[in-house]
């Protein structure tokens, strides 16, 4: 494990959290027809996919216990190699049904790893 782990906890996290709040309150329909809507959540589902991706390369074991990172990894390799071929309505319902339990789980892990790894004071090393 890694110290650069709680960075990918943390960004994978985040960009959850900015997805979730971009959907908050519209519709599939308002998502397929606003491109820019579109664009903001596609990001930040690659940016969970990706920061899911190093952290489980950094960590294996998370991979039992965040299950739904390996969901969120393929779709982050679905929309960066298959972008002319995404299905807008399984984007807005993995983010809308998988990001909740995702984000949970990471928060989760982030505050088991800064529970475990103590801040040393300035100057200790």
């Amino acid at each position: 494990m890694s110290e650069r782990l709680p960075k990918h906890l943390d960004d994978a996290l985040y960009a959850a959290r900015l997805a979730l709040k971009f959907l908050a309150g519209h519709t599939l329909d308002d998502y397929r027809s606003d491109e820019l809507l579109r664009s903001a959540v596609e990001r930040q589902v690659e940016i969970v996919g990706e920061a899911c991706r190093r952290a489980l390369d950094d960590t294996a074991s998370l991979r039992e216990r965040v299950p739904d990172a390996a969901k969120a990894i393929a779709m982050r390799n679905r929309l960066a190699h298959g972008y002319d071929t995404v299905d807008h309505g399984i984007v807005f319902n993995a983010v809308l049904l998988n990001f909740p339990p995702l984000a949970l789980a990471l928060e989760r892990e982030l505050t088991e790893w800064e529970r475990s790894h103590p801040a040393r004071p300035p100057g200790e090393s």
